[in-house]
């Protein structure tokens, strides 16, 4: 892990305490599993400030190029439950894939459980979309 653990920004870290406090980790034993294992790692969680977080690190709305030791590579978008959209590549935050990434940077491993079973799964890229004004912009 590039920075020593995840890296949440402080506004971001209370939105998905509360998440998790009223998900209840959910039923399925997956993302049970899954939102436990990120409980556990918030527990040494870096939590900053958004100026202090750094550009490469995956946060809401960023854009993540990942790919596993299956040999798939795809793009997807960290998002809130409610706008979690498959078609569009948006998966939440608490799915297990959203909880894995979460916190992590460009280049990091990450060993997860995931419903095909446990994997590694290696951040390639993070940008971040930001909205303007109604325009989508990606940094």
């Amino acid at each position: 892990m590039k920075y020593g653990s995840l890296i949440i920004e402080k506004k971001e870290y209370v939105y998905l305490k509360r998440l998790l406090n009223i998900s209840g980790y959910g039923d399925d034993n997956v993302v049970k599993k899954s939102l436990i294992k990120l409980s556990e790692e918030l527990k040494t969680a870096q939590i900053v400030n958004e100026e202090d977080v750094p550009v490469d690190v995956v946060r809401f709305n960023s854009l993540v190029r990942i790919a596993s030791d299956n040999g798939w590579e795809k793009e997807l978008q960290v998002v809130i439950p409610m706008e979690k959209n498959v078609t569009l590549n948006k998966v939440s935050v608490l799915a297990p894939m959203g909880a894995a990434l979460l916190g992590y940077s460009k280049d990091d491993i990450i060993k997860w459980s995931f419903p095909g079973g446990e994997q590694n799964i290696k951040i390639i890229d993070v940008k971040k979309e930001m909205r303007l004004k109604g325009i989508d912009v990606i940094i």
